[in-house]
């Protein structure tokens, strides 16, 4: 099974990003930046974990205020840099884990975490602004896992330590033999924002980065009014330190740590690694059982598939394409020609196929969820009805008289002078 071998802490001001995309390598100001940050590449180049999981938070560009979530995971192989306002970095992306995350998502939401998912978001400097800066050499897959720290409430520190501890046993339990690290990023100390702008208190960064390391427990105790007073409102941030934190073993031992304040934000780095032995197997076992406690015998259900991570995963595409058709532009162009949507939406042949037919049975069990397939319905005039009659394979009429009211047609379409199309005479 994964084993964890150790994590690193380090800020994620865009700052680091910037000395990187200008060249300032050579620069007194910012040349400190790079050689701290050397440490943590060289670090990870000897020992080449198979995977990261990177704690982080999303600063308002992917992640914004119309659905804000408090603890997210990625599901995607591939991350992208997102655009902020002035374009996207011109950096690599980096290859993620899907397959990891799903387990982790499974063992979260098994231990009470309310998780959320995301797939297709390109992420900003909170995720890739220290991580271009390991990129060179670097062989592990991510794993980002966002927490919602910019609108209040968030959560405290407790429960992000609580979240590491949490996230050990997830990530103890993935059966593949794999090493992992965890990092967590953000602060130290800043405000970026009010009369209070500029603030910073090294006195306290230089504590936190000791207590971290030696008795997490009393940061727990912290309020997030706590870390604002002591390090600014941004710099209350520093509670995913704490998340990483308790991912690692009681015992771990500091190999690196620095401290750099050029400016607006107190930039650090710190490398620990794990001291206690690995956690049994049988325990390991125990809660992988426990992970799979919820869904166990669903399977044997006949005709019935399950809309888990995996299958998401599977049909983001296709389901993306059809939830598209709550707009009216694209509609539009649906009902003229699908075939350029197709093409634009990089629809494979059979799930162009299964669109055309309007095969609602393969559609669910490609892996569609139904309440796109449900739109689809809406605009081509077909009711809800017609698709469950064709999910199981009868005619309509048939299925029809197995319910109680057997007139009953109906969809999520908006009202139509004429009424729904299938009310409408034939010509």
């Amino acid at each position: 099974m994964a084993r964890i071998i150790g994590g690193f802490a380090c800020s994620h001001t865009p700052t680091i990003g910037f000395a990187l995309d200008h060249h300032k390598q050579n620069d007194p100001a910012w040349a400190p930046i790079f050689k701290d940050f050397e440490t943590v590449r060289t670090w990870l180049a000897e020992k080449k974990p198979d995977a990261i999981v990177w704690i982080f938070n999303d600063h308002g560009t992917s992640f914004f205020f119309d659905h804000y979530s408090t603890f997210t995971l990625g599901l995607d192989d591939e991350y992208f840099p997102a655009d902020e306002g002035g374009g996207p970095r011109t950096i690599p992306s980096v290859r993620g884990n899907s397959k990891l995350a799903q387990h982790l998502g499974w063992s979260l939401m098994a231990d009470e975490f309310d998780m959320a998912f995301f797939q297709g978001k390109p992420l900003d400097h909170g995720f890739f602004s220290p991580l271009s800066l390991l990129q060179d050499g670097l062989t592990a897959s991510i794993v980002p896992l966002q927490v919602g720290v910019v609108q209040f409430p968030i959560p405290s520190a407790k429960r992000c330590y609580k979240l590491g501890q949490a996230l050990r046993r997830a990530i103890e339990s993935y059966p593949e033999d794999i090493t992992v690290v965890v990092a967590g990023t953000g602060g130290l100390s800043h405000q970026i924002h009010g009369e209070r702008c500029g603030f910073n208190n090294t006195d306290w960064d230089l504590q936190f980065l000791d207590m971290v390391e030696k008795d997490p427990v009393a940061l727990c105790d912290l309020t997030i009014a706590d870390y604002a007073h002591l390090g600014g409102m941004e710099g209350a941030e520093v509670v995913m330190w704490l998340a990483m934190r308790g991912a690692l073993s009681a015992n771990i031992r500091k190999i690196h740590q620095t401290y750099y304040l050029p400016s607006m934000t107190a930039i650090a780095t710190a490398i620990y690694e794990n001291c206690d032995i690995d956690a049994p197997i049988d325990h390991r076992a125990d809660h992988l059982a426990h992970v799979q406690h919820q869904m166990a015998g669903a399977e044997s259900l006949p005709g019935t598939y399950p809309f888990d991570l995996a299958r998401s995963v599977k049909a983001f595409r296709i389901n993306t394409y059809l939830h598209n058709l709550i707009h009216p532009e694209f509609r539009k162009r649906f009902l003229e020609d699908p075939e350029p949507t197709f093409a634009a939406a990089g629809l494979t042949e059979e799930e162009r196929d299964m669109i055309r037919r309007r095969d609602w049975r393969a559609l669910i069990q490609y892996g569609t969820i139904f309440f796109v397939m449900e739109k689809l319905g809406a605009c081509v005039g077909a009711s809800n009805l017609h698709i469950y009659a064709a999910m199981r394979g009868q005619k309509l009429e048939d299925f029809m008289k197995t319910r109680n009211a057997p007139t009953a047609l109906y969809s999520v379409a908006a009202k139509k002078d004429g009424g729904p199309a299938w009310e409408k005479p034939k010509p």
